[in-house]
């Protein structure tokens, strides 16, 4: 059994953006609708009790605990900071915090930063990309668009003041937007990593732009995999650049993978997952990307309440993802880029009832992949090739 080792809070279960691909309200699973709407700091303390028997049980010196939502900020800078310190005190082991928002508090709210900065949270924000696809689909409640503001809490959160904050920007694929113009829209941010991903789709509600059935191996050329194609473009923009100018998760992690690393991700490669969602009740569930599934898919009964995250871990809708090679379906199983893909995210696997499929990108993926391959092959061959340093003309 794998320990849980990373903790995702559920501490607002409301939004103050109105995003039309939103997994959490525009998904399959409501459940958020019977949940308090924020996480009141009795649950945070028997949460961190929680997570320090958890520690102990598995001798874990460090945890990483992500702040999540809904809005995360909107529970506001007291709450935040009371809520940090309970975490902080009372895990049982070094805390790394991590945030994920839109960003739109921070500059309304000066005083959130302070809070970060006191507990040295690291903070991504969502941003996708140029004003007019990001407010395609990021909208207020109003139907304004939200790039503007959020364009201002990125620079906020950018500047000499708050930069050891900035962890990165979330963006979404969109087959609509220009995949170079996309990435430079986010470069001019400056940001030290950028999150590329696929929106959540299932082989029972597909992504945009993509209708398949489940094949029995991935389908071949372009037009077969239009996110494979559109993240081929980002990939070639940001990996022929003169010099590194950010890093890309996805790409990195690919790379490692195809280089027989070894890259601890949910979405590629077969390491087991060790990560557990708390929700503002406090019911312990799996990752809440799986709310694209079906209503109820991340639950297990449990709770922090009256049950510690060992009888979690042990549950098998955990242990599943857990097991490598073996918990994948036979066609993923017997594919030979298993290692590499692993599937992909667990949640884009759902079909009838059951998580054995391939992953509704599967051609998107390999052809990601493969092209991916094809470039680091070229560049090691042109390694070999070149004359050794200091080596007559």
């Amino acid at each position: 059994m794998v320990p849980f080792r990373q903790y995702l809070l559920k501490i607002h279960s409301r939004c103050n953006l109105a995003c039309d691909y939103c997994y959490m309200y525009e998904a399959a699973d409501q459940s958020w609708r019977g949940r308090p709407r924020r996480m009141e700091l009795a649950t945070v303390r028997r949460t961190a009790r929680r997570i320090a028997e958890h520690a102990q049980r598995y001798g874990l010196d460090e945890v990483g605990v992500i702040l999540h939502g809904g809005e995360p900020l909107l529970v506001g800078a007291d709450h935040l900071d009371a809520l940090l310190g309970e975490l902080a005190r009372g895990a049982g082991a070094r805390v790394r915090f991590s945030l994920q928002t839109n960003g739109l508090r921070l500059s309304a709210e000066p005083a959130l930063l302070d809070v970060l900065h006191r507990y040295r949270v690291a903070v991504g924000v969502s941003l996708d990309g140029t004003a007019a696809d990001h407010d395609r689909h990021r909208r207020l409640p109003s139907g304004a668009g939200s790039w503007a503001r959020t364009a201002e809490a990125i620079r906020l959160l950018g500047s000499a003041a708050h930069r050891e904050l900035f962890a990165g920007l979330l963006c979404v694929v969109d087959l609509a937007a220009d995949p170079v113009a996309t990435y430079e829209a986010l470069l001019e941010f400056a940001p030290p990593r950028i999150d590329l991903l696929l929106p959540h789709g299932t082989w029972e509600a597909q992504p945009p732009g993509v209708r398949r059935s489940p094949p029995p191996a991935p389908p071949t050329g372009a037009e077969a995999a239009p996110y494979g194609e559109w993240l081929i473009a980002a990939f070639d923009r940001w990996y022929g650049a003169p010099r590194r100018e950010t890093g890309i998760r996805l790409f990195e992690e690919l790379a490692v993978l195809l280089l027989g690393g070894r890259a601890a991700s949910e979405s590629v490669g077969l390491a087991p997952v060790d990560l557990v969602v708390v929700e503002t009740d406090g019911a312990i569930e799996q990752a809440d990307s799986l709310k694209a599934a079906y209503d109820g898919a991340p639950g297990t009964g449990l709770d922090v309440w009256r049950h510690g995250f060992a009888q979690a871990a042990a549950l098998p809708a955990f242990q599943a993802r857990q097991r490598g090679l073996e918990g994948l379906g036979p066609v993923c199983a017997g594919c030979p880029l298993a290692a590499v893909c692993g599937g992909g995210l667990y949640a884009h696997r759902y079909g009838d009832g059951r998580f054995d499929r391939p992953s509704v990108y599967c051609a998107d993926l390999d052809r990601l992949i493969r092209h991916i391959a094809a470039r680091l092959r070229a560049d090691v061959a042109g390694l070999g090739a070149a004359p050794a340093a200091g080596a007559a003309g």
